[in-house]
């Protein structure tokens, strides 16, 4: 387990989810980044996709999200998104909901 960050998933009606973290990955428009603690300041636009957040409790959080930006600032992890969804299943789950989301 590496050294956990803060990490808020944020859409403009409500924070998705909000928690610590040791490892996200999303997709931006330059490709897909992993982010671990101590990563360097990033903003980066969200492409439609999965968000996978391997939670420091052991779980893993995966959230279609429509689009938005990034940032990455002193291990703390902010994913603002017009749209976003938590999902049970895995990546394309999530990326299937996330073109859902897309079309509403």
């Amino acid at each position: 387990m590496g050294k956990p960050f803060t990490v808020d998933v944020v859409t403009p009606e409500a924070v998705i989810w909000q928690g610590e973290a040791d490892f996200v990955a999303a997709r931006t428009t330059e490709g897909e980044i992993g982010i671990l603690a101590d990563h360097e300041p990033t903003m980066g636009a969200l492409t439609a996709g999965a968000v996978v957040i391997n939670s420091t409790d052991g779980s893993t959080i995966t959230v279609g999200v429509n689009g938005g930006f990034l940032q990455v600032f002193s291990n703390q992890v902010t994913l603002l998104t017009d749209r976003a969804e938590m999902t049970e299943g895995g990546k394309e789950e999530a990326l299937r909901l996330a073109q859902e989301l897309g079309g509403e």
